[in-house]
């Protein structure tokens, strides 16, 4: 039980107070269980700022007891999850508490909250930001397998790993190294690959749609059309707003 006076503490605007505090000021003279119900009851997004207040409290946040506190306060059912088989681990606290918080907040999932749509939403951006990152039909590949093995059927697999695609897609900020990866996935080659297998006609849309919409002064002259020829023959008729460079 929080007592009043830390309770006063939990409200956001106090966040300011919070972090004036030192490690031997009066919060963090409390123990330390009492400290992560403090953190935990503010926003996710201040998180990052409480951490660098003190090495005392970058280690509350490098621990798994933090986490851990968090995911049964938002997610008491959470707990009850087995894990599952297939190539895309659970992974730590830390990561559990991320994938949650996606499939809450970034993977529309018919309201539904599935960790392992955030973990494969989590796995997927973390490969298509890679350096030596594989086809994108590997990728797929991959994430459908995922979900099969976890009990879905073909047509369930495709459409969850549809929606992810998608949300990783619209997550990239607008840069170079965005324009690179869509360009390649745009390009790559058509495998006629048996269903769920095959790659979704939402997700390679919304690819192109960025690219003539978010990065078209990226492209030269000769990619430009390039890139239009690639598009006119996967979709008919294209947009007029992917039209003229």
């Amino acid at each position: 039980m929080v007592g009043p006076t830390v309770a006063s503490a939990l409200q956001p605007n106090r966040l300011g107070r919070l972090m004036a505090d030192r490690s031997d000021g009066p919060i963090g003279r409390l123990p330390e269980h009492v400290i992560v119900e403090i953190f935990i009851r503010l926003p996710v997004y201040e998180w990052v700022q409480l951490a660098c207040v003190n090495k005392h409290w970058a280690s509350i946040f490098q621990g798994e007891y933090m986490w851990q506190t968090a995911i049964a306060r938002n997610w008491p059912s959470a707990g009850l999850r087995k894990r599952w088989p297939g190539p895309i681990p659970r992974g730590s606290a830390r990561r559990r508490f991320q994938a949650l918080y996606v499939s809450e907040n970034l993977v529309q999932s018919g309201g539904e909250i599935d960790e392992l749509v955030g973990h494969t939403y989590l796995y997927l951006k973390e490969q298509l930001e890679h350096p030596t990152m594989p086809p994108s039909s590997i990728l797929h590949g991959t994430i459908i397998d995922q979900f099969i093995a976890c009990g879905n059927t073909g047509e369930k697999a495709h459409d969850l790993a549809s929606k992810i695609w998608l949300a990783v897609i619209d997550s990239l900020e607008e840069n170079q190294q965005t324009f690179v990866l869509l360009k390649r996935i745009a390009q790559e080659g058509e495998f006629f690959l048996p269903f769920p297998y095959s790659r979704s006609y939402k997700v390679l849309w919304r690819v192109f749609d960025k690219l003539f919409t978010d990065f078209r002064d990226c492209f030269s002259g000769a990619e430009y059309h390039d890139a239009l020829s690639t598009a006119k023959s996967r979709f008919q008729p294209v947009p007029s707003t992917w039209l003229g460079h």
